[in-house]
């Protein structure tokens, strides 16, 4: 089961920095990121959302690939696989994009909206789902960057004692 913790922060790219160090944390097996999203609220109130994973270019990777390998076969057919695979390759490229932008993966758009609006202006706020973590080694790496913890699917004895781990002062 995954666990969320949503985390704000004071400065306005802070959430990308701590986005970047928990990626280099899971190259070394401390962390299982399963998705991660970096709201941004600037000064006049407008909120940026940055997913982790863009679906749009997965689905038009994989789209692209499997419309030309159809666009070949189907191009043999008519003799000219070429041709076939050109033009299955742009189709599913296109049909793969619409597919990935429509679907919905991890954590909710609409609840990370919701939330994104809540945060001061000027500040970010860091949505990560996790599926394991080795507290003793992560926590230490992301105090230094002063987090808040706004919301978590955590316990409330595991909500507190990330709580006090976070307010350490460096």
């Amino acid at each position: 089961m995954s666990d969320l913790v949503v985390l704000g922060f004071d400065g306005l790219h802070t959430a990308d920095e701590v986005l970047n160090k928990l990626r280099s944390l899971q190259k070394e097996y401390l962390i299982d990121l399963e998705d991660a999203c970096v709201v941004e609220r600037e000064k006049g109130g407008k909120v940026y959302l940055k997913q982790a994973v863009s679906l749009t270019k997965v689905g038009a990777a994989t789209g692209g690939t499997t419309g030309a390998l159809w666009g070949a076969l189907v191009g043999l057919l008519f003799l000219n696989p070429l041709a076939g695979m050109a033009l299955g390759a742009i189709a599913g490229a296109g049909m793969g994009a619409l597919s990935g932008s429509l679907t919905d993966f991890g954590i909710r758009d609409d609840f990370i909206k919701k939330l994104g609006e809540t945060i001061p202006e000027g500040s970010s706020a860091l949505f990560v789902l996790f599926r394991k973590v080795t507290e003793d080694k992560v926590l230490p790496e992301i105090e230094p960057f002063k987090p808040r913890v706004l919301r978590t699917s955590l316990s409330s004895d595991a909500e507190k004692r990330l709580t006090t781990e976070l307010s350490k002062a460096p």
